[in-house]
């Protein structure tokens, strides 16, 4: 195809393994009138200089998906497309200091024999067999991944490019876009080649993708929540002990990582590849005295060696050999940072017909899963496996630059980092504070960060232990573990308050919002004054979200969502918003308390409350408490006798006070996840997600097949109802050990995979370690059992009754 063309199904902007990988699948799709245009050549951004590692692991479910797409699809590429590359298969030992990193490997272990790779364990004896040149002394162990090794980024792009040709797609190089502008419906890309216009649009322009997502805010976009870090490695002169081995074996050495150390080591030709994350990292770009160039292509950064001093001498110590020879080059490179390292991948937040395939730190190994995500999103829409880990969405408001450069920073130089169940991060916090933010925390509120919110995760007391240090374990076993039982009791035997900001609401009103909710949501709408959970499904039936709704009048709701929902739930209710109808995103001016336990209504009637307190179960009305207006609702996630009271936020610090003074026992949200989860109470993006349909997820109640208005995803679900669930929700009693079952455990039944968890904790009511998971059909029996995989362990579980663990009959909940 000669010159530019003037339109295009659409336009891919930027040229690097991600965005060649985005247009090659689009193809493979169908989608050939597609065009991607490279303001220099293929490569020119972080992709020609990456190290191209291309390691399947991650703790990510998500992201371990992406990856391992990538390795099986880069294995067949060059035969497939004829052209030749350089991909070295040389399997990977990722070395554990403690048992600590042990258990982590032991996790991605279990999540990747799902997936079908074969990760292994291994003993510190067995180490020197597979790489001779390494100090073992003091090792705890490590992980093999045979599937890892090395790939030149370059020659992977062309091959991703050379694909999509084929097929008929088209690739402008030296075409540098200069804005974008919208007609029509439709949107105009403009080059200083000429206008393309196209229905739709991908921002895959890697370390300049915040410039160009600037073009979009004129039409309802947001700056782009991205930092750029330099990432050094060099690789040294020739190493005669390498060379040796190499030409006797016939193959290199295994790609090594000291995760503990912070950095990789990778034979290159005859030498070595050493590339840190360290800690006393360095950003660019974020001063006026230091500015983005218009144009940074195929430059890099001056050497900066003596930042990596420690990470040298250590590697040298683990490697010996790689002290004796010289450094032979530096490569000191731009590399995109998000603020928790994972991309930029899925539509562009409040934007229509516009997505995002950037800030990818590791874009070598997923860009061949990132461009197949991709193609999904803009050719149906949805994906294959569920994406919320890298959805651009998961961020919203509170992503200044100074948070994204700060966080950038602290992922950075933790980039091996493990990831404990009761820690959090400290860079970049109290974005977003509750009214009663500094009463919270003077009461012990131990803090952590929802969507930018601070919310209370526990409550110490004087003498506990709160550092940052005592949360670096896996077990359940804490400070905070003796609070969480104090904090379930008190809300099991008399009330507790959690004080609760950042739910996403949104008022929806005007004629005809009744029957357009009704075609969104497999069930139907309460009545004024009641209040019901809605599920908005995806064409597969699959759960896209879950939202309760609050009926204040015909054509008139409150629907309030998870705090991290908040841009993905705006997005599918103005997706196709009639006219007539308003959404009004009300987060900001509106708090929650969760007022629950058996006397709740004592306290409520106490504090001098005007509202009737007999009104049943999800019920919703106006009250005063204490002379504070407020809207009172009947329900409880902690699944006992309560309310939650929504306020405006100014009226929140008098509601919060009343409900102390009157002897509530303030708990926070450890507390809360336990007591839901002996309810059986799913919690979004874990339990619900769309890698489960409403029927797997046990939501059939919330299904009303018969109602007039058609709604996504009904076809699929009455086809799924005659032929038979695939998998099967459950509540499960574990035997565990020091620690419950995380997402994504895998369960076992005569020594075959038959499922997974999606959440688990200890249930301080019920005196046992409970899990939710999606369980094979057949072997869904009350009574039955089940093994669960738990950091390498496989612990027996019983399989309960239907409903929950915890008060069954709902008795206390609906006193």
């Amino acid at each position: 195809m000669a010159g530019l063309p003037s339109t295009a199904r659409v336009v891919i902007i930027g040229g690097g393994a991600v965005g060649a990988s985005s247009l090659y699948h689009l193809a493979k799709m169908g989608w050939t009138d597609c065009v991607l245009i490279e303001k220099n050549e293929l490569t020119a951004g972080s992709t020609w200089h990456a190290a191209g590692n291309c390691p399947s692991f991650s703790t990510s479910w998500a992201v371990m998906n992406m990856q391992r797409y990538s390795l099986r699809l880069y294995a067949g590429l060059a035969d497939e497309v004829d052209y030749p590359m350089n991909y070295h298969v040389t399997g990977s030992i990722r070395l554990g200091h403690t048992r600590e990193r042990m258990m982590e490997f032991e996790r991605a272990r279990s999540m990747g024999r799902y997936q079908g790779l074969d990760l292994e364990m291994m003993q510190v004896g067995d180490l020197k067999d597979r790489y001779p040149f390494l100090e073992t002394h003091d090792l705890a162990g490590a992980l093999w991944d045979p599937d890892d090794g090395d790939i030149d980024p370059a020659q992977l792009t062309q091959a991703l490019a050379k694909g999509a040709r084929q097929m008929g797609a088209h690739i402008e190089r030296f075409c540098g876009a200069t804005g974008i502008s919208r007609e029509g419906g439709e949107w105009i890309v403009h080059t200083d080649k000429g206008d393309i216009r196209c229905e739709k649009v991908v921002n895959a322009a890697g370390y300049y993708a915040q410039r160009v997502g600037e073009w979009f805010k004129p039409f309802g976009g947001r700056t782009v929540p991205m930092a750029v870090m330099s990432h050094q490695y060099f690789l040294t002169e020739e190493i005669p002990e390498l060379q040796a081995w190499t030409r006797e074996n016939g193959r290199k050495v295994p790609l090594l990582r000291d995760v503990d150390s912070s950095y990789y080591l990778r034979q290159d030709k005859n030498g070595l590849n050493l590339g840190p994350y360290e800690r006393n990292c360095k950003a660019h770009w974020i001063t006026p005295d230091d500015p983005m160039p218009e144009d940074f292509s195929f430059q890099l950064y001056p050497d900066d060696l003596e930042r990596l001093e420690w990470y040298i001498e250590d590697a040298m110590a683990r490697v010996p050999i790689l002290g004796t020879a010289g450094v032979g080059r530096v490569i000191n490179g731009p590399i995109p940072y998000a603020p928790d390292g994972l991309p930029l991948l899925g539509p562009m937040p409040g934007v229509p017909n516009a997505y995002e395939a950037c800030v990818f730190t590791f874009g070598i190994t997923q860009a061949g899963g990132a461009g197949k995500v991709l193609a999904e999103w803009v050719t149906q829409g949805e994906t294959e496996w569920d994406m919320w880990a890298t959805d651009p969405r998961r961020y919203t408001d509170y992503t200044d630059q100074q948070y994204c450069i700060d966080k950038a920073i602290e992922v950075y130089g933790h980039e091996y980092a493990m990831h404990f169940p009761h820690h959090e991060w400290p860079a970049a916090r109290d974005r977003k504070l509750s009214p009663v933010h500094d009463k919270v925390l003077e009461l012990g509120g131990v803090m952590g960060a929802y969507n930018g919110w601070e919310r209370a995760n526990w409550f110490a007391r004087p003498g506990d232990d709160t550092s940052e240090e005592a949360t670096q374990t896996w077990d359940r076993a804490g400070p905070w573990e003796a609070r969480i039982r104090e904090e379930c009791e008190a809300v099991r035997d008399g009330v507790g308050v959690l004080d609760l900001p950042g739910f996403s609401r949104f008022d929806v009103r005007g004629p005809g919002a009744a029957d357009w909710l009704l075609g969104k949501i497999a069930g139907g709408l309460p009545k004024p004054g009641r209040m019901t959970l809605a599920y908005f499904p995806d064409s597969r039936g699959r759960i896209l979200t879950e939202m309760s709704v609050m009926a204040h009048g015909d054509d008139h709701y409150m629907l309030i969502t998870a705090a991290t929902a908040q841009w993905h739930d705006r997005d599918i209710l103005l997706a196709d918003k009639p006219d007539a109808v308003t959404i009004t995103d009300r987060t900001r001016d509106f708090s929650t308390l969760i007022v629950t336990g058996p006397k709740s209504r004592t306290l409520f009637e106490a504090i001098g409350t005007q509202a009737d307190l007999s009104l049943p179960w999800l019920s919703v009305q106006t009250a005063r408490i204490g002379g504070v207006e407020c809207g009172l609702a009947r329900v409880s996630f902690a699944g006992e006798l309560g309310w939650e009271i929504h306020a405006a936020n100014a009226d929140i610090p008098a509601l919060y006070e009343a409900v102390l003074g009157a002897g509530a026992v303030p708990f926070g949200m450890y507390a809360l996840n336990a007591l839901r989860i002996e309810k059986g109470y799913r919690a979004w993006k874990g339990d619900l997600s769309t890698d489960y349909t409403l029927l797997e997820g046990g939501l059939d109640r919330f299904i009303r097949f018969d109602k007039p208005q058609d709604f996504p995803g009904k076809a699929a679900l009455l086809a799924e109802k005659q032929r038979g669930v695939k998998k099967r929700f459950v509540s499960l009693k574990v035997d565990a050990g020091a620690a419950d079952a995380p997402y994504m455990s895998t369960l076992w039944h005569n020594g075959s995979v038959v499922g997974e968890t999606t959440s688990g904790a200890w249930g301080y009511r019920v005196g046992h370690s409970v899990a939710l998971a999606m369980l094979r059909p057949d072997l869904a029996v009350p009574g039955g059992s089940v093994e669960v995989e738990i950091f390498g362990e496989r612990r027996q579980a019983e399989i309960l009754p239907d409903g929950p663990i915890w008060d069954p009959q709902n008795e206390r909940l609906r006193a």
